[in-house]
């Protein structure tokens, strides 16, 4: 049962982490567009795109950031994090939800932070803390103040963000590491309506095409799905891996069937004696696997999501939802504990019903 029930658990785990990428793509915004360097996601973008992306028709509010990636003091754990610009960053992802006088107060103090609820509370953090920020992207540490917790519009938006100044991270740039000031990592254009993607897209790219810093624009559930696509490899061994977890599953209850059935042979044999027929035989074997199968599968469709909760945060957030356990993960938990409890006593049974009465009471072990 407990062989069943950490199968059953892990197979779940990565079942439920392969759909928190595709839900990521079913949660992504209509109307919004992200500008990258054409070159590639690590490749900057000078910060004058600003004002001419502001100004091509169908564009209602545009902003920018930089992804920093934080690394906490100690250089164990880490957190998503951007350098954005606040005011305007806000307003294109509405779904950051953030109270008025935390929001007002986040946008007057350049060395102030928003911090999502779900960090927040898994570093212990509370408003007024100060946290040194440093990262693998950029030389440095940056001390930021807590001034404001924003919460998710919806179970879709990550609450695992930390977001702080751009200019913060700018003015030290410009002293340190002048090749990479005034450059950001990505522009995000807010639409007026949705159905002029692919015309405002294209736009963007043309008003670029001969700059030294061309661009790529695509609506953000596209981007998604070629962000996603260079992880296909990944996810197909990950479902892969999930398979063979049913398939070594199977070996396992298998095998203790066929122990059951070698070590209890001439207990069979004296219920045949005893008027027992085949099916009563066949019962008792299929019916034994069953409880050990749907046992362990219960027990592990309930520890799913308590594992899923702790073991599977997402910590780049911003692109893909916290992972949720699916019912259709946990019916194909239940589908699969089921036929291997009636495919893997076919063998003892058939053995059992087979054998002859002094045959079995002649054996052993």
């Amino acid at each position: 049962m407990a062989s069943v029930t950490l199968a059953i658990l892990a197979f779940g785990l990565l079942r439920s982490g392969v759909n928190a990428w595709d839900e990521g793509i079913k949660a992504s915004c209509t109307i919004r567009l992200i500008t990258r360097n054409a070159v590639s996601f690590t490749s900057l973008l000078p910060i004058s795109y600003m004002d001419k992306i502001s100004r091509i028709a169908g564009v209602k509010a545009v902003s920018y950031g930089s992804w920093f990636g934080s690394i906490s003091v100690n250089k164990k754990s880490f957190f998503g994090s951007f350098a954005v610009e606040p005011r305007t960053y806000l307003q294109v992802r509405p779904e950051f939800v953030l109270a008025a006088a935390q929001r007002e107060a986040f946008l007057r103090d350049r060395r102030s932070c928003i911090v999502g609820q779900k960090t927040m509370r898994q570093y212990g953090w509370k408003l007024g803390d100060a946290v040194t920020l440093s990262s693998a992207v950029y030389p440095g540490e940056w001390e930021v103040i807590i001034i404001g917790i924003y919460q998710g519009r919806d179970k879709y938006a990550d609450d695992s963000q930390l977001l702080f100044h751009w200019e913060y991270l700018n003015e030290t740039l410009k002293k340190t590491a002048p090749d990479i000031a005034d450059k950001v990592g990505f522009y995000l254009a807010w639409l007026h309506r949705s159905g002029m993607s692919a015309e405002v897209a294209e736009a963007i790219d043309r008003t670029f095409k001969n700059s030294l810093a061309g661009t790529m624009t695509e609506p953000e559930k596209d981007f998604l799905n070629h962000f996603v696509s260079m992880s296909d490899t990944v996810m197909l061994l990950i479902r892969m891996v999930s398979l063979v977890i049913i398939a070594i599953l199977l070996a396992v209850v298998f095998n203790t069937m066929t122990m059951t059935a070698h070590e209890r042979i001439s207990e069979y044999m004296v219920f045949k004696t005893l008027g027992f027929r085949r099916h009563h035989l066949a019962l008792l074997l299929v019916g034994e696997c069953l409880i050990i199968t749907m046992t362990g599968c219960i027990v592990g469709v309930v520890l799913t999501p308590l594992a899923a909760t702790y073991l599977l945060h997402n910590p780049t957030g911003v692109y893909f939802p916290p992972v949720t356990v699916t019912p259709e993960t946990i019916w194909m938990d239940i589908a699969a504990s089921l036929f291997i409890g009636l495919a893997a006593p076919a063998v003892p049974v058939y053995r059992t019903i087979k054998m002859r009465i002094v045959e079995g009471l002649r054996r052993t072990g």
